[in-house]
C-alpha cells in the first residue's frame, strides 16, 4: 500500500539502501554529510513545531488558553510552519527529487510516492487553514460553534500531524540512505 492514509511503511523493495545504511547507523557517520545532516534538521524542525501546534490548538480546545493568547501565539507559528513545509516540498520535487532518481533508478517509485504524498499533504494543508480560519472566526458566545470549530481544526491537525510524520519517515528511509551511500555530488 503506497497511500499516505492508510501506508504504515515503505514497501520492501524501496529499503535495499535502508538494510544497508540503517537508522540506528545514522547519527555520527561520517557518510553522513551536510545535505543529510541539514534534511534530518528540517525535519526534527517540522515534527517539533507540528507537535506544539497541536498541543497548543489543543490547549485551547481544553479551554486551558483564550482566544487571544490563542491567536496570538498560534497564527504566525502556524504560518512559518507551512510556509516553510511548502518550501521545502517544493525545492525537494523541483530539484532534489529528479536528480536522486537519476541517481538511483531503482528508486523512482519511491520518488513517485514521496511526490504523491506531498500533493496529499498540501490539500490536508488547505484543510487545515480553512479549519483554523473557521476557529478563529468563531464567536466565542457561541459555546457549540466555538466547539464544532475547535473539533473540526483539532482533527484535521491531527490528521495532517500523523501523516506528515509518516512521510518524513518514509523520506528519511530512501534520502538518507541514499546520500550516505552515494555522496552529496548530484
Amino acid at each position: 500500500m503506497t497511500d499516505l492514509n492508510q501506508r504504515a511503511d515503505l514497501p520492501d523493495d524501496l529499503k535495499f539502501l535502508l538494510r544497508k545504511y540503517p537508522r540506528e547507523e545514522w547519527p555520527g557517520n561520517p557518510s553522513l554529510g551536510q545535505t543529510g545532516a541539514f534534511w534530518l534538521q528540517r525535519h526534527a524542525m517540522f515534527r517539533e513545531l507540528g507537535g506544539l501546534l497541536l498541543n497548543g490548538t489543543t490547549a485551547y480546545w481544553e479551554e486551558k488558553i483564550g482566544a487571544d493568547d490563542f491567536r496570538q501565539w498560534f497564527v504566525p507559528r502556524l504560518q512559518f510552519f507551512l510556509s516553510s513545509l511548502n518550501d521545502h516540498h517544493h525545492v525537494e520535487d523541483s530539484a532534489y527529487f529528479p536528480a536522486f532518481q537519476q541517481a538511483e533508478p531503482k528508486l523512482a517509485r519511491g520518488f513517485e510516492i514521496l511526490d504523491q504524498d506531498h500533493h496529499i499533504l498540501h490539500d490536508t494543508i488547505e484543510r487545515q487553514i480553512e479549519t483554523v480560519n473557521a476557529l478563529l472566526q468563531a464567536d466565542g458566545g457561541d459555546r457549540d460553534a466555538l466547539r464544532r470549530a475547535a473539533d473540526a481544526h483539532a482533527d484535521c491537525s491531527a490528521s495532517m500531524i500523523m501523516m506528515l510524520q509518516r512521510h518524513l519517515d518514509d523520506e528519511e528511509d530512501i534520502v538518507i540512505p541514499l546520500l550516505m551511500d552515494r555522496g552529496e555530488t548530484f
